[in-house]
C-alpha cells in the first residue's frame, strides 16, 4: 500500500511521434542556452523544421547505437537525451559512448527529469557495451556542469572551441566530461 499520490514519471526510447514534443523542447532550449553566447537570431525559433528532422532521424537512424530517450509526466515529454557512439579523435568510437544532448524543459527541472535520464542514457550506453561516457558543456555553463560532476562525471582536460557561424564571430568555447560506466 502506498503511503501517498506517486508522480506518474518515466524515461523510455523516443517514438517518431515525439518529433514535435522533441524539437519544440529542443528550440526553447536553445534559445535558453544561447542566449548571450550566439547573436540574436541565429538560433532557430520555429520548431517545425526542427520536427521534420527529427522525424526523419528517429525513423531511421544511421547506427543503432544511436539513441533518443524521452522523460515523460504522464504522457507529455519534458525531456529528452540524445546518446551515440563518441565521434571525437581521442575517443574510441567502440568503448566510449556520448551523451550528445540533455535538455529538461525549464518549467520541469529540479523534479527528477533529469536524473532519470541520465540513469536511463548510462544504462543505455552500457546496454551498447560502451565502458565510458563522454559529453561537451558550454564553459560558463557552471548549473549543467554542476549537475553532472553530482552524479559522477568529472572534466578530463579536453576543450574545444566551435566556430558556429564560420567566420570566427560567434565561438562558443566548450569543456568535455567524462564518467566510467562499468
Amino acid at each position: 500500500m502506498s503511503n501517498g499520490p506517486t508522480a506518474d514519471v518515466s524515461v523510455r526510447i523516443a517514438w517518431a511521434d515525439d518529433a514535435e514534443a522533441i524539437a519544440a523542447l529542443q528550440v526553447a532550449a536553445w534559445s535558453e542556452q544561447y542566449a548571450g553566447v550566439l547573436p540574436a537570431g541565429s538560433v532557430p525559433d520555429d520548431a517545425a523544421p526542427v520536427a521534420e528532422a527529427w522525424r526523419a532521424s528517429l525513423a531511421r537512424s544511421s547506427d543503432a547505437r544511436n539513441r533518443v530517450l524521452v522523460a515523460l509526466e504522464r504522457n507529455r515529454v519534458v525531456g529528452f537525451a540524445v546518446t551515440t557512439p563518441a565521434t571525437d579523435p581521442d575517443c574510441d568510437p567502440v568503448a566510449d559512448g556520448e551523451l550528445a544532448e540533455l535538455v529538461v524543459i525549464r518549467a520541469e527541472q529540479g523534479k527528477g527529469h533529469g536524473s532519470r535520464l541520465l540513469q536511463a542514457v548510462a544504462e543505455t550506453l552500457e546496454a551498447d557495451r560502451f565502458t565510458r561516457a563522454v559529453t561537451w558543456a558550454i564553459a560558463g555553463d557552471d548549473v549543467r556542469r554542476a549537475f553532472l560532476v553530482g552524479a559522477g562525471w568529472a572534466a578530463d582536460s579536453a576543450h574545444r572551441e566551435l566556430d558556429v557561424d564560420g567566420g570566427g564571430t560567434s565561438t562558443i568555447k566548450q569543456v568535455r566530461l567524462h564518467t566510467a560506466l562499468v
